[in-house]
């Protein structure tokens, strides 16, 4: 089966804590603080493989999760870093968020591998706290945290044109005739499951990526059929290619037919249709002259007052083939060059998660602090030592918490909480 999404949990490293430890030698009196700083957390990345197609090494395994930084040693020994999770993805790769379904990155256009989960910094040992008034730091900084998300990878195939039309109309025929494709070809609906890629050489150093979207009818968008599948498939296409049986060799009326494909892309995406269109109308050689003439003036009084030229072809004998791609060719070249690209939707803040402080007033004469920054500054500082307890009061003159404190009404004797610990308010 065609692997063109995959739902996966993605997780940096968490930093190595800094380390606590004291210089113990020989004739070195006093010898101060050496604890190390712990190692950083590895990054996830994500980096673009022209030798991938489909996101079937996502389908069986679903955590994804780069190495955690070491603590820090004796003897100023840095931790080790965690090592870097790297995930390749193939051209067309979108990056999802999993809950909202918004884009957080387009690997399209991207050259170079993209950071997007960073891992958490090493903690500082207790030898960066040594000062004049505090020779002896009893405790280091832990190192930060990890980031973690579930994402959507979801596969849009990078091609130039789009070749749409209901089964059993010649697109597989049409693509092995002109491109160096060789989809499966059968005279039944859905003979092709998958979408199918094929590069047309137009010489003279010009060409273009066609890929046949199957399984389009009526119904595709809410799930019909095939073409929900492979309709995001599309979405990326410059061009579009209307492929129709002129000679209704299976009863269908063209007109009816393209308006009906034409309608399921409108539900799935209207954007899609302002992309420039062309109507190819295959099975020419099966249908008398006069039957062409009326097919055909049929579909330009239809179609092209709306701008969209009408091709007489039959995929299997070669006629009109030259034509429909040369004017392909042109419209393309009418066109920004590079892969139509999704713009990012969704932010991610684990930055500002990381660093805030919650203050709050649940109930009278009560006042809550938290926050990952609190707690972090909780998790070094000894609150039982007098240095420590010091220590405890600045950071929260120096963070604005007394002060908003002051602004939210507090007066002595209130309790303020930080987590599980309770301290009476006095100035």
């Amino acid at each position: 089966m065609f692997a063109d999404r995959a739902n996966i949990i993605i997780r940096s490293g968490k930093g190595g804590n800094g380390h606590v430890s004291f210089r113990r030698e020989l004739y070195v009196p006093n010898g101060g603080p050496d604890g190390g700083d712990g190692g950083r957390g590895g990054d996830v990345i994500f980096v673009v493989d022209e030798g991938m197609n489909t996101l079937s090494d996502y389908r069986h395994r679903r955590k994804f999760k780069a190495g955690d930084g070491q603590e820090g040693g004796r003897r100023r020994c840095h931790g080790a870093d965690g090592a870097d999770i790297v995930l390749k993805v193939p051209p067309g790769t979108i990056v999802k968020e999993k809950e909202s379904g918004k884009v957080i990155l387009d690997m399209s256009n991207k050259k170079e591998p993209v950071v997007l989960l960073k891992g958490g910094r090493g903690g500082k040992g207790n030898q960066h706290y040594a000062t004049p008034t505090m020779q002896a730091p009893k405790y280091a900084q832990p190192g930060g945290k990890a980031q973690e998300i579930e994402v959507m990878l979801e596969l849009k195939v990078i091609a130039d044109v789009g070749l749409v039309g209901f089964p059993n109309v010649g697109k597989s025929t049409f693509l092995s005739r002109v491109t160096n494709a060789n989809p499966k070809i059968a005279n039944y609906h859905f003979t092709t499951l998958n979408p199918n890629l094929g590069v047309v050489d137009m010489g003279q150093g010009k060409g273009f990526v066609i890929a046949d979207i199957p399984g389009i009818i009526e119904g595709a968008s809410e799930g019909v059929g095939l073409g929900f599948e492979f309709l995001r498939h599309i979405e990326r296409t410059k061009v579009m290619v209307h492929m129709v049986d002129a000679a209704s060799v299976e009863g269908r009326d063209p007109i009816a037919d393209i308006y009906a494909i034409t309608d399921e892309l409108k539900k799935y995406n209207a954007d899609i249709l302002d992309r420039p269109q062309v109507i190819a109308a295959n099975k020419m050689d099966a249908m008398t002259e006069e039957d062409k003439e009326t097919v055909l003036d049929l579909l330009k009084e239809e179609f092209e007052p709306k701008g969209i030229k009408v091709f007489p072809i039959s995929a299997v004998s070669g006629i009109g083939l030259k034509e429909l791609l040369w004017h392909i060719q042109g419209m393309l070249d009418e066109l920004p060059e590079g892969a139509t690209e999704f713009e990012q939707e969704y932010e991610l803040n684990f930055a500002e998660e990381e660093g805030g402080i919650i203050i709050e007033n649940p109930e009278e004469g009560v006042f809550t602090v938290e926050g990952p920054k609190v707690e972090r500054m909780l998790g070094y500082t000894n609150l039982e030592s007098e240095r420590g307890f010091d220590f405890f009061q600045k950071f929260m003159r120096e963070n604005g918490v007394i002060e908003r404190l002051t602004e939210m009404g507090i007066e002595e004797g209130d309790t303020v909480r930080l987590f599980d610990l309770e301290f009476d308010y006095y100035k």
